[in-house]
C-alpha cells in the first residue's frame, strides 16, 4: 500500500537536538514506491542523523513519520525492520571470519533438528544473489577474502533478502575505486528495475548519484533545500551548491569568532 499520491514514506517537520546542538531543524521529505532518492549535503549537514531516525536508531525531537500513509513512531531498529525499513552502514555489520552464505543467514539460520542446514542456506543464498545480480565466485569463502565492493554488495543483498520496503544506504560507495563502485551502482540499478524496494542513498560522488537516482534532495541548515529530478540537475550543479554552502557556513563561523 502507498499513499494516494504514491509515496511510501513521508517525513514531516522532523527536528533533532542533542542538548544545545541542533542537527536537524525542519526536514520534509517524501519517497515513492520503487524510487531511488539521493541525499546530499556538506559534512555535518545531518544526512546520517536523518537516516538513523528513519531506521529507528534515534528518536526525533519533533515531527512525524508516515509509512504507507500511517503515522509511525519507530521505537528501535528492530521495530523499524519489522515495518519494512532496513539500513546498511559503512561498517556493514558483517563477520569477516564467516562465509558469504553464513553472513547472509546471520541470526536467522536454517536448522535441521539440532544441526545447521548448511546445504539449504547455501542453495538459497546463491539463488538470492543470482536473482539480484550479485556475482560472488564462491559463497563458501570467508567474507574477509572479498573485495570492498563485494562486501558492500553482500551487506546490501542481506538486507534485500529480508524483503524490506525501504532500504537506507549510508555512503555505500565510500573509499571505492571505479570498478568497486560500479558493482554497487549496478546492484542499485538492478533493484530499481525490479521495483520492489524504495531506496534512500547518501553519497558524495554526485556523478554516480545522478546516474542511479530518480531524485536528489539536499540538506542545508537542517532543512531540505533542494528537491530535483536527476535529469533536471547535474553533478556540476550539485557540487557548486554544496561548495557554496560550505563557504557560506565558513564565513558565518568566522564572523561569529571575530
Amino acid at each position: 500500500m502507498t499513499t494516494p499520491d504514491g509515496d511510501i514514506l513521508r517525513v514531516e517537520h522532523i527536528s533533532k537536538n542533542y542538548g544545545a546542538v541542533t542537527a536537524l531543524t525542519d526536514i520534509n521529505l517524501r519517497l515513492a514506491k520503487g524510487e531511488v532518492l539521493g541525499l546530499i549535503g556538506d559534512n555535518g549537514a545531518g544526512k546520517s542523523t536523518l537516516l538513523k531516525i528513519l531506521c529507528g536508531f534515534q528518536q526525533p525531537t519533533s515531527g512525524r513519520i508516515l509509512l504507507e500513509g500511517q503515522e509511525v513512531r519507530l521505537r528501535s531498529v528492530d521495530h523499524a525492520r519489522s515495518l519494512g525499513i532496513d539500513a546498511v552502514y559503512q561498517d556493514l555489520a558483517l563477520i569477516p571470519q564467516l562465509s558469504v552464505f553464513q553472513n547472509m543467514f546471520l541470526n536467522r539460520e536454517k536448522v535441521n533438528g539440532p544441526l545447521l542446514n548448511s546445504r539449504a542456506m547455501r542453495k538459497e543464498a546463491q539463488e538470492h544473489l543470482d536473482e539480484i545480480g550479485v556475482r560472488i565466485p564462491d559463497i563458501n569463502a570467508p567474507v574477509a577474502r572479498l573485495s570492498g565492493g563485494q562486501r558492500q554488495a553482500i551487506a546490501v543483498a542481506r538486507s534485500v533478502f529480508s524483503n524490506p520496503k525501504i532500504l537506507l544506504l549510508d555512503e555505500p560507495l565510500a573509499a571505492m575505486g571505479v570498478k568497486e563502485g560500479s558493482l554497487i551502482l549496478d546492484l542499485i540499478t538492478q533493484l530499481k528495475a525490479q521495483g520492489n524496494v524504495s531506496i534512500i542513498i547518501i553519497a558524495h560522488n554526485y556523478g554516480q548519484l545522478v546516474e542511479v537516482c530518480d531524485r536528489v534532495n539536499m540538506i542545508q541548515d537542517g532543512k531540505i533545500t533542494l528537491d530535483k529530478r536527476s535529469e533536471e540537475t547535474s553533478a556540476d550543479e550539485l557540487t557548486d551548491m554544496v561548495v557554496a554552502e560550505y563557504r557560506r557556513a565558513l564565513e558565518e563561523r568566522r564572523r561569529a569568532a571575530s
